[in-house]
């Protein structure tokens, strides 16, 4: 889908064609029956960019439940966009900081996700987006959305912007190239340099980057916060100026329906102990590991860690975080595809979860070596959780089971 042919989706015929898509069968089985007769009465055009914003609107819901079914895409687009929540909690921490209506100015704001967010919580801003069509699809949703009285979009270069007169600057640099994923910030597009440089114009700012990204280069002063949605580690931002929290790094975990945990560091804890594997395992939140702090989910738990480079802690107490998964150890034994084979059959292991860190076996080989390729599933028996991991050069399994613990009165509150 082409500029021209976006903005003709827009009109009313286009639009007259798009609700007629929206309610036929644009599955796999039953998407060229439609197209064929939609061809009949529509433009060829018309209707190939209708059934591909419908299928993009399917693919959205995930990311933005019901707002989807009136948004519009790219495929670029949705794939990169932040997902709502997320904007949502992002948007709610702009509004706490700028009071008194401050404006914010979006660098490369791709389909309008954050600003939309933002324009929801209360906070106006302006949108730039380099690329003529994401720009167009940006300002329709700003206007799908109703938010065209607190926010616009305007095509441009995000490195020819001019900060000043704003309250604060968000900018989300691109981090794919043809070639794949960008993981060096100076890559990025804009690189990371230059964005924080008109972000520094400003008071305030807020920078979208890769979860993967050194904490070497998070930049001094600026506080980095990686979040996770429902355990997945979704991304990172580095807050900068007035947006900046009092802590240099913090773990947030959205759970999807409103709730938010934040973890931060513990300058009084020094690294957790290493000792031997207790009963219960603790699988820190990825968003947890990613800020580095996991001695903090050990304090918490009163655990330890079974080996000083290995992200997993253990413990014998069963304690409830909302920073890890629990689970209760039954066996620990050297890695041997034999032996864990046999011991599976003699658990008579239906259900297989397969979990590892640390280790350099193929899971998905492993898997089917132990007969349980495809969904890891068999028919009937018991399921069992295999975690491989190692302690100093020693490769290790572990066979646990999830740990239903019961909630604690802060977690209670929150159901």
């Amino acid at each position: 889908m082409d500029l021209e042919g976006f903005e003709e989706l827009l009109g009313a015929v286009g639009q007259a064609v798009l609700v007629e898509a929206a309610g036929a069968d644009v599955g796999e089985a039953g998407l060229l029956r439609t197209a064929s007769r939609l061809r009949e009465r529509w433009p060829a055009g018309l209707v190939a960019a209708a059934l591909t914003q419908v299928r993009l609107r399917e693919r959205a819901r995930e990311k933005f439940g019901d707002d989807a079914a009136r948004m519009y895409f790219t495929p670029a687009g949705l794939e990169q966009a932040t997902r709502g929540p997320v904007a949502a909690y992002r948007a709610e921490r702009f509004a706490r900081t700028l009071t008194g209506g401050g404006r914010v100015l979006e660098l490369g704001c791709g389909i309008g996700a954050d600003l939309v967010a933002r324009g929801r919580a209360g906070v106006p801003g302006v949108g730039v987006e380099l690329d003529p069509l994401t720009a167009a699809v940006a300002r329709a949703n700003v206007e799908a959305l109703g938010l065209r009285d607190v926010a616009s979009v305007r095509r441009g270069d995000a490195t020819l912007e001019e900060p000043e007169g704003f309250a604060a600057v968000f900018a989300d640099p691109g981090r794919r190239t043809a070639r794949g994923r960008v993981f060096d910030p100076r890559a990025y597009e804009p690189p990371l340099d230059a964005v924080l440089e008109l972000a520094g114009r400003v008071p305030a700012g807020c920078v979208k980057v890769a979860p993967g990204i050194p904490h070497e280069a998070v930049p001094a002063g600026a506080e980095a916060e990686w979040i996770s949605v429902a355990g997945d580690v979704k991304e990172a931002a580095l807050w900068v100026g007035d947006l900046a929290g009092a802590v240099r790094r913090r773990a947030t975990l959205l759970d999807g329906r409103g709730r938010v945990r934040t973890l931060v560091p513990d300058d009084a804890l020094g690294p957790p102990p290493v000792r031997p594997w207790g009963r219960y395992l603790y699988e820190p939140d990825g968003a947890v590991i990613r800020a580095h702090l996991v001695a903090e989910v050990a304090a918490a738990v009163g655990g330890w860690l079974a080996d000083e480079h290995i992200a997993y802690v253990t413990g014998d107490t069963p304690v409830d975080t909302p920073f890890a998964s629990a689970y209760e150890i039954d066996e620990v034994m050297p890695f041997s595809l034999k032996r864990l084979r046999a011991e599976l059959r003699r658990r008579e292991v239906g259900v297989l979860t397969i979990k590892k860190r640390g280790s350099a076996v193929d899971v998905d080989r492993l898997r089917r070596d132990l007969g349980f390729a495809g969904k890891g599933r068999r028919h009937g028996g018991t399921e069992l959780t295999v975690v491989l991991t190692r302690v100093g050069r020693a490769p290790t399994a572990l066979l646990a089971r999830p740990k239903d613990l019961p909630l604690s009165e802060e977690r209670q509150a929150h159901i």
